[in-house]
């Protein structure tokens, strides 16, 4: 099955039925992500080495603007996983990869400490205030970060924090969701679209294993400029692209809409 016949079918029987419930509710649309990872999709862009299809940026802006269309909230948690994962790809271990590719895995990034804006900045992402200490094999991170998508129902977080052993730059980790002391408000923070569980994520420390690190140590600035930027800006161009389309289908203008919201 071609992943455009899967994202039609997921659309069609998993994600349309709870949009509406999903948006008016706020509810976390768990059986989209379910479904998405049924059907291969939540794995789209992981190598076909483990399992994934092994596609890029181009297709998974179509399934995140396809998506759009129906419920907002589902496809920004797609925007935000896909980002994670074109991280995971390059620095993650194979069990995770592989995870992904079965669709057992939900992917997130946690890398925003400033709360005062919703859009992923240069600036709000390269410069993190979080803590890096290790004692050993053990990674104690502490950390406010703001609006992470799927907070609380995602498996793993794309981290920043500063560097271990060089004054500048971040470096970049991956969080499990269920690690000790890691905290998320019972209800979301506001942000994002209603549905997608955007909200704070705390670690007051949260530890990693030491090899949880994702790419080299100070080496995230690059990581974020060259991949989770580019990843970031094009998702959101796809999304806000396709309901743009989908108001002005249904008769109303995006700049009315704005003033409604």
């Amino acid at each position: 099955m071609s992943y455009r016949t899967a994202l039609a079918e997921v659309l069609t029987r998993a994600v349309a039925p709870c949009a509406r419930l999903t948006g008016t509710e706020s509810r976390f649309p768990r059986g989209a992500v379910t479904a998405f990872g049924a059907t291969g999709l939540l794995g789209l862009t992981v190598s076909t080495e483990f399992g994934g299809a092994g596609l890029g940026l181009p297709e998974a802006a179509e399934v995140v603007a396809r998506t759009a269309r129906v419920c907002p909230a589902t496809a920004e948690v797609l925007r935000s996983h896909y980002a994670a994962v074109a991280v995971i790809e390059s620095y993650g271990s194979p069990w995770v990869r592989g995870e992904i590719a079965a669709g057992r895995h939900l992917g997130s990034l946690a890398l925003m400490e400033d709360d005062t804006g919703e859009q992923e900045t240069e600036a709000r992402l390269l410069r993190p205030r979080c803590t890096a200490v290790r004692s050993g094999g053990v990674v104690a991170l502490r950390a406010r970060k703001h609006r992470v998508v799927a907070a609380g129902e995602a498996d793993s977080y794309v981290w920043s924090s500063r560097p271990l052993g060089t004054p500048d730059g971040l470096s970049l980790w991956g969080v499990p969701a269920h690690a000790p002391d890691l905290f998320v408000p019972a209800r979301p923070d506001g942000a994002g679209p209603p549905g997608s569980a955007t909200s704070t994520v705390l670690a007051d420390p949260v530890l990693v294993p030491a090899d949880a690190r994702l790419g080299p140590d100070g080496g995230g600035r690059d990581i974020v400029l060259r991949t989770v930027l580019p990843w970031l800006l094009e998702l959101r161009t796809a999304a806000d692209g396709a309901r743009a389309h989908h108001l002005t289908a249904a008769g109303v203008r995006p700049a009315e809409s704005l003033a409604a919201s």
